[in-house]
């Protein structure tokens, strides 16, 4: 049951009203009692707002770049929310959140809402509670999410989880060509943008994200015929044989080609603290987008995050359920000092916990809500 206080807060979040959504992403930030219901109440309206994850490593100009296309999406008029999200200091426990402070020139804006989270030891590149706020804010009626990562490297990738569309911004001192070859943050981005494109070595980066990119496809040589006897010059096709030549330049064509069924991503120039570029990552972006519906991917990708999203709850619910039950904790310490000594071993522990705590870990009295 909802309680009065909940009932007034849900009330004036369907109004529209800023202190209301404001409220009701802290209760859900936070875990505070009553998030279930708040999730529960947005969870039928959920789907409308296109989220757009920004990822890349530190000082990439993440922000700056995040501004600039909620500046567009402004003035096309759409509402925009923003979730930005800062590292934790694992001496503190702190986070500075600046991220907002580089936002000024919307944060006044009404159409706009930001949120900065901190991680709090999350090292997906994302804070734990990331993606429930995005529903809050979808359910809210924003018509386009930001979602801008921590300062990531190879590894991290749960924006690709959380977003519609990844957006993965990188700088000329990025690395060299056997970085953009590597596994992880380069394999998930559907829209690249090589910022501070105006320093030396933009090209070069460009160029080795369109050849990997061309390689990855199996654009090299696929269009060159096998016998050694054929004359190349009498080809029909140049240009498929010059594209099948050069991966990279084979990437480029696909990129600026609006295919339904395939999206190669296109690696952009851009300088957002100049404004330089950033129609065409807007561009882009509304591609992709156009390509997701078409194809059918847009409500894969939806389903998953809903199956992700069913895991985690069970996987939170079993973990406060289990690790906050003080005989739990009991039964565990007295089981040390045989762990210690060698004559059992923790799998044998585990079985025999799993076994004694099924009614605790099932029990209709520990569910937060109740179906109906």
């Amino acid at each position: 049951m909802m309680t009065e206080a909940m009932a007034r807060l849900m009330d004036q979040f369907r109004a529209g009203k800023p202190a209301a959504l404001a409220r009701a992403v802290s209760i859900v930030e936070n875990h505070r009692p009553g998030f279930e219901q708040i999730l529960a109440v947005v969870h039928p309206t959920l789907g409308r707002a296109r989220r757009i994850g920004i990822t890349g490593p530190p000082g990439a100009g993440k922000s700056t770049l995040t501004t600039r296309l909620a500046r567009r999406y402004r003035n096309a008029g759409w509402r925009v929310g923003i979730v930005a999200v800062d590292p934790t200091s694992p001496f503190t426990g702190g986070a500075l959140l600046g991220d907002r402070i580089r936002m000024e020139e919307v944060a006044l804006d009404p159409g706009v809402f930001i949120r900065s989270m901190a991680t709090r030891g999350s090292l997906g590149g994302l804070a734990t509670a990331t993606r429930e706020v995005c529903d809050v804010l979808d359910g809210f009626g924003m018509d386009v999410i930001l979602l801008e990562t921590v300062g990531v490297g190879q590894s991290e990738l749960d924006i690709s989880r959380a977003a519609d569309t990844t957006l993965v911004v990188l700088v000329p001192e990025s690395g060299d060509s056997i970085q953009t070859l590597k596994a992880g943050v380069m394999e998930i981005a559907d829209v690249f943008a090589v910022n501070k494109a105006d320093r030396p070595g933009a090209d070069r980066l460009r160029n080795d994200i369109e050849l990997m990119l061309g390689l990855r496809a199996g654009a090299s040589m696929q269009n060159v015929p096998a016998h050694h006897g054929v004359d190349l010059r009498n080809l029909p096709d140049r240009d498929a044989l010059r594209d099948a030549m050069n991966p990279a330049r084979a990437a480029r064509a696909a990129a600026s080609a609006e295919q339904p069924e395939q999206w190669t991503p296109p690696v952009l120039r851009v300088i957002a603290a100049q404004n330089e570029g950033v129609d065409e990552v807007v561009d882009a972006l509304d591609r992709h987008v156009r390509y997701l519906e078409s194809s059918g991917e847009l409500r894969s990708r939806r389903r998953a995050r809903l199956r992700e999203r069913v895991m985690e709850v069970v996987e939170q619910q079993l973990r406060r359920r289990l690790w906050q039950d003080q005989d739990t904790l009991t039964w565990v310490d007295e089981r040390l000092d045989a762990l210690e000594a060698g004559t059992q071993v923790p799998f044998a522990v585990a079985d025999a916990l799993r076994a004694r705590s099924a009614a605790l870990l099932t029990g209709a009295e520990y569910a937060p809500l109740q179906d109906g």
